[in-house]
């Protein structure tokens, strides 16, 4: 144990995360193949540091010479990405190791994830070769994307430039992949996202160490197949979730799961009713898939740090919000009825026929104007019971109007209008809204549609605003929220 910590006291994260100069060892000059791949994600996101390609037949790739060995690579490197046979890896990953580099991510696969001794063997003289002094990430991983610096997972050479407090560490390197580019279509920014696959060497415990303390990291997600160092594990959990957020999604609880992950990064994946325990123990949060994972994290971004157990619903359709209430109670959210003088002033404001002025506020028609809704919105808050106000749009009925018109549905809809509206209520009531922004019209004969919501949405989320595809996705972001801050507090 002794041993480990001071090895983690020893690691240079900043040439490792913000890399100057970077070492690509197994690249073909036919570009074809991880090394090729990352190359080009790399030059394409706009790293803008030093690349060494290397291959031991040379030649050249997009007017790049590739050196026939690491040691041939002029001066030192601090980070190297390794995507050669895994036979060949660990001799290479020395050669990187007295080249200077800090790190280095392993792509390549063929070693514990196998179950065969010839992988575990190999990924042993990986071990072996890490205690020497280099870090290593993987293998059997997509490595590591850092906003900042432009280091990218492969493949991901569209992700965003832009930097946030989001971290996320995965053992798998799709799931990886999969919730950067996720995060990013819902408006989540990353400080920096590490797929470790096997993690022969920088794992889950220490890297949840690095986050606690890592100041551009404000919230972490987790996706873990399993755990190397129960105790260390649990101690940096909990530690870290008394200071920062801490998501996690625990693949492999299933039976069939279980065996999923023992082929897929060699790991265990332990008893449900275990893990269920322990997460809670840390006051950890826990969810079930990235969808979810995303909505809990959209939520922490950009909520205030605290609970929030009472509850506006304001928007269209009788219907909506009975589902409003009902979903409430399930996930510990309360929608108080509000007194009969607010009711009457908030009834004053409403359209008629077929509005309601009680919690939830049934505005009956989709097209009442944001002047309205922002004065409707600032009543509901003067209710001092109520913490948060959640608005369930109907922006998509635009449509109508807007062929009515003869006008593109964009020129038509007040989305931005309503985020500025509803910036100014968060500004002056001191409470916060949410946007339920669900959409019908997603089939090939509304893709103008969905592009207004994804204007929308940006909009909202531009001013802080939190966006939800749904009622329920939106009540359990809230949900975990809600339990995380009274648990801490407790």
């Amino acid at each position: 144990m002794v041993e480990v910590w001071k090895q983690t006291a020893g690691t240079d994260y900043e040439r490792i995360f913000n890399p100057k100069k970077i070492a690509i060892v197994g690249v073909s000059q036919e570009g074809i193949g991880f090394g090729a791949g990352i190359f080009n994600s790399l030059r394409l996101i706009g790293f803008e540091g030093q690349i060494f390609l290397v291959n031991p037949k040379g030649g050249s790739l997009n007017g790049e010479t590739i050196h026939r060995s690491v040691e041939a690579i002029p001066g030192d490197i601090d980070f190297a990405i390794i995507a050669v046979v895994a036979r060949a890896v660990p001799e290479v990953l020395d050669a990187c190791r007295r080249k200077g580099a800090a790190g280095a991510e392993i792509f390549s696969s063929g070693f514990k994830e196998l179950g065969t001794e010839e992988g575990l063997a190999l990924e042993r003289e990986i071990v072996a070769a890490a205690a020497k002094g280099i870090r290593v990430i993987g293998p059997n991983c997509f490595g590591i994307y850092c906003p900042k610096s432009g280091l990218t997972v492969l493949p991901g050479p569209d992700l965003s430039r832009e930097t946030g407090p989001v971290a996320f560490s995965s053992q798998s390197g799709g799931m990886a992949v999969d919730f950067a580019n996720a995060g990013k279509s819902v408006g989540l920014k990353f400080s920096k996202v590490v797929s470790f696959g096997n993690g022969a060497d920088l794992r889950e415990a220490e890297l949840l160490e690095y986050f606690r303390d890592d100041p551009e990291t404000g919230i972490i997600a987790m996706y873990i197949e399993g755990i190397q160092d129960g105790d260390r594990f649990f101690a940096a959990l909990k530690r870290t979730s008394a200071k920062k957020p801490v998501i996690v999604n625990k693949g492999g609880l299933s039976a069939a799961g279980s065996r999923a992950v023992r082929s897929h990064t060699a790991s265990m994946g332990g008893r449900r009713e275990i893990w269920h325990s322990i997460l809670r123990q840390a006051n950890a949060v826990q969810v079930g898939d990235m969808s979810e994972m995303v909505q809990a994290c959209l939520a922490f971004t950009l909520l205030p740090a605290r609970s929030f157990r009472n509850v506006t619903v304001v928007g269209g359709g009788g219907a909506l919000g009975v589902a409003a209430a009902d979903l409430a109670e399930i996930h510990g959210v309360q929608i108080p009825a509000f007194a009969d003088s607010l009711a009457r002033r908030i009834d004053d404001l409403l359209p008629r026929p077929g509005s309601s002025p009680g919690n939830p506020v049934d505005v009956a028609n989709p097209f009442v104007p944001p002047k309205t809704l922002k004065e409707i919105l600032r009543l509901a808050a003067t209710d001092e019971r109520i913490d948060l106000q959640i608005f369930t749009s109907l922006i998509h009925h635009y449509k109508n109007m807007a062929k009515m018109l003869g006008k593109p549905i964009k020129e038509v809809t007040p989305y931005r209008e309503l985020a500025d509206v509803f910036r100014e209520v968060m500004a002056d009531t001191g409470k916060p809204i949410v946007v339920i922004l669900s959409n019908p019209k997603s089939g090939l004969d509304h893709l103008d549609v969905v592009e207004m919501f994804a204007d929308a949405r940006h909009a909202f989320i531009e001013r802080g605003i939190p966006v939800f595809g749904s009622l329920k996705e939106g009540l359990r972001a809230l949900e975990h929220v809600n339990i995380y801050y009274e648990r801490k507090r407790s």
